[in-house]
């Protein structure tokens, strides 16, 4: 129950974050869904590299309850795959299928570069 409990806390939290940010970027956000990209690009640093520094083998180990809140909670709440499907499939509705694809495009690959980069930096850090 405290881990389910962790989870909703950190969820709550990563989905105002992210509410919060939506509302930042849709100035920027007309052609293209900047806000959301920005969101799964922080959101797949900070999961590799949070899950990377608090392992029972990182630098600062922690209970799996607080990784649970976090990486499930906050990183799924704050995290907006869905939305990004969905505003991939309203691209290709309204006959734009070619910022659909920059918008697939940028968002898998750096948010893949972004994991990667989260994962080397806690890996620097773990080693002191």
């Amino acid at each position: 129950m405290q881990a389910t409990l962790a989870v909703a806390a950190g969820g709550a939290l990563g989905s105002v974050l992210r509410y919060w940010i939506g509302l930042l970027m849709a100035h920027v956000s007309r052609d293209l869904p900047w806000g959301t990209i920005g969101i799964n690009i922080a959101g797949s640093f900070l999961i590799s590299f949070f899950g990377m520094l608090t392992f029972p083998t990182g630098r600062f180990p922690l209970p799996e309850v607080w990784r649970l809140a976090f990486m499930v909670g906050v990183c799924g709440g704050f995290t907006t795959f869905s939305s990004f499907s969905l505003q991939t499939f309203e691209l290709l509705r309204l006959g734009q299928p070619e910022r659909a694809l920059l918008n697939v495009a940028i968002s898998v690959m750096v948010c893949l570069a972004a994991t990667a980069l989260g994962y080397m930096a806690a890996q620097l850090i773990n080693r002191g």
